[in-house]
């Protein structure tokens, strides 16, 4: 059957869903120019077309990753709700007990940032937007009298330190936090930067 003739935008990013779909199964040191055209069931060279090297592939995969998931944190801040609501929601979503998939897509992003300088840069940018995108709302809340937080940056990236750290813990190593306790160190660490009581995340109203 002959595929759909598709513009260069579709094209590239239906390349972009295969690499990254490609980097959470083989990881990224494995994954070939080859794997993701096999996936496509199109030639080497047309991706080498669109992408040139893999290392603008893979940095490129993980760009896009990236914006689907401020896209959700977005669409969760975004919400006509209290910043309190708002916060837990994105936080929960965020946590790795949560609903947000691809943690392991960012743990080995995470490395190998360490040496290619192009994706560290897509990495520090995703971080720096999640930092910024919570400290608002902490900020929004802050203004709006819903809880109390001294310094709503900082707590941002005690916040999401935490939740990174949880991440790689439960991704990494199965079984060594059980995921209700890792839950609840999330809901606990909100709270206290809130500087509300841990019932008061769930209290009816809020």
């Amino acid at each position: 059957m002959a595929r759909v003739r598709l513009s260069v935008a579709e094209r590239r990013e239906e390349m972009l869903r295969a690499a990254v779909g490609q980097i959470e199964e083989r990881g990224v040191a494995a994954v070939r120019i080859a794997d993701v055209a096999s996936a496509l069931g199109v030639s080497n060279a047309l991706v080498l077309y669109h992408f040139s090297t893999k290392e603008k592939l893979v940095a490129a995969a993980f760009a896009y990753a990236a914006e689907g998931d401020l896209a959700r944190l977005r669409a969760l801040l975004g919400r006509r709700t209290s910043a309190l609501r708002r916060l837990r929601a994105a936080v929960r979503w965020y946590a790795p007990t949560g609903q947000a998939k691809g943690w392991r897509l960012w743990i080995e992003g995470w490395a190998v940032a360490l040496r290619e300088p192009a994706l560290r840069e897509v990495t520090r940018d995703l971080d720096r937007r999640w930092k910024a995108a919570i400290a608002a709302v902490l900020a929004e809340g802050v203004a709006a009298g819903e809880f109390a937080c001294a310094d709503p940056a900082a707590a941002a990236l005690r916040l999401t330190a935490l939740l990174d750290g949880l991440a790689v813990q439960l991704t990494s190593y199965p079984g060594a936090v059980p995921r209700s306790r890792a839950q609840r160190w999330v809901d606990e660490a909100l709270a206290r930067e809130l500087g509300l009581p841990r019932e008061a995340l769930t209290a009816r109203g809020r």
